[in-house]
């Protein structure tokens, strides 16, 4: 199994969501029309000056991105049957959907506004996504695959966090807004068992709240940290990373919209990460990655190939990509 020129890849197998987005936005700001000493009966009505529905889902959205590179990453997720045709062209594109259930039950749904300094308020109908049974890495546990759990049924992901310490996969742990609706006890299994953590700066002062520990001290127990700061870049540290790392962002041809670009940010971590790159160029390649997707609104509805991916890379950067490009497909079953 190799990728470029004898060079190892780890399969990646991402659980997580799969959604029908619907984004939305505005050319104001929220700021302008919430009365602080209302919230108690807020109400307000906003004049909409986009609007798109999309495909989308964390995990959804990592793999897409992943593929894009050439990769293959292992789809673990649960969708309608609305979602055929999604599934269909996510596979086509190279994405390994074998292993996506298809539920009874609706496809998760994500409606999001976006103001004009990129607050976001959304909501999120979960539908299939709750319908997780099947969703574990049990067909994988000896394969020694990077697992990544983002962000969908909590009840399956605390699962997924168990499997991960009970057959010692590696584990990144993509929390995202889970943040918000996972307990105390389930986060702090998610961190015991996480060797990569990686989340925005929002929700590590959520997530360090919850479990009761500075952020400090969650950064000296995981051993890698990956947390993204919108318009300032990325901080890569963590127990086994000696110097911080602060990489910035890579300059897109335009600002669209910021939907996606987190979970774009991780297809190029995770890609780099899967060939053994240093954490530096991960970050990097992810900040590249990234700066497609706020280009376009929505989250898959961005492209590149890897050759424009190297080109962005190293004129944002001054450096190459560490390995030989091999636009080739790769095979996670060689």
């Amino acid at each position: 199994m190799k990728a470029g020129i004898g060079v190892a890849v780890t399969p990646v197998v991402i659980s997580g969501s799969i959604a029908i987005d619907r984004i939305m936005g505005f050319d104001g700001t929220y700021r302008d029309h919430i009365v602080p000493e209302k919230l108690d009966s807020l109400s307000i009505s906003i004049f909409l000056t986009s609007l798109s529905d999309n495909r989308g889902g964390v995990g959804a959205n990592i793999a897409y991105s992943m593929a894009l590179m050439g990769a293959a990453p292992i789809l673990l997720g649960s969708a309608g049957s609305d979602a055929r045709e999604y599934i269909r062209t996510l596979a086509d594109l190279g994405v390994d959907t074998k292993n996506v259930f298809e539920s009874s039950l609706p496809t998760a749904s994500f409606n999001v506004i976006t103001d004009s300094d990129e607050n976001q308020v959304g909501g999120f109908y979960p539908g299939a996504m709750f319908d997780s049974k099947t969703l574990s890495f049990e067909p994988w546990k000896d394969s020694r695959p990077l697992v990544v759990v983002s962000p969908h049924d909590p009840v399956a992901m605390r699962r997924q966090v168990a499997e991960c310490k009970r057959w010692d996969l590696r584990l990144c742990y993509d929390i995202g807004q889970q943040v918000s609706n996972l307990g105390s006890e389930e986060i702090a299994e998610g961190l015991d068992a996480a060797n990569i953590l990686i989340l925005n700066d929002y929700e590590m002062e959520a997530l360090a709240a919850k479990v009761g520990r500075s952020a400090a001290a969650i950064k000296t127990r995981v051993p890698i940290v990956v947390t993204t700061l919108g318009k300032n870049g990325s901080r890569v540290e963590g127990s086994s990373v000696d110097e911080l790392i602060d990489v910035g962002i890579a300059a897109p041809d335009r600002v669209q919209d910021p939907t996606g670009a987190g979970d774009a940010y991780r297809s190029g971590f995770l890609y780099g990460l899967a060939r053994g790159w240093q954490l530096d160029a991960c970050a990097k390649l992810g900040a590249t990655c990234g700066s497609y997707a706020i280009e376009q609104m929505g989250t898959q509805n961005h492209v590149f190939t890897l050759a424009q991916v190297a080109a962005r890379y190293q004129a944002n950067f001054h450096e190459p990509l560490p390995e030989a490009i091999n636009t080739t497909k790769e095979s996670l079953h060689d």
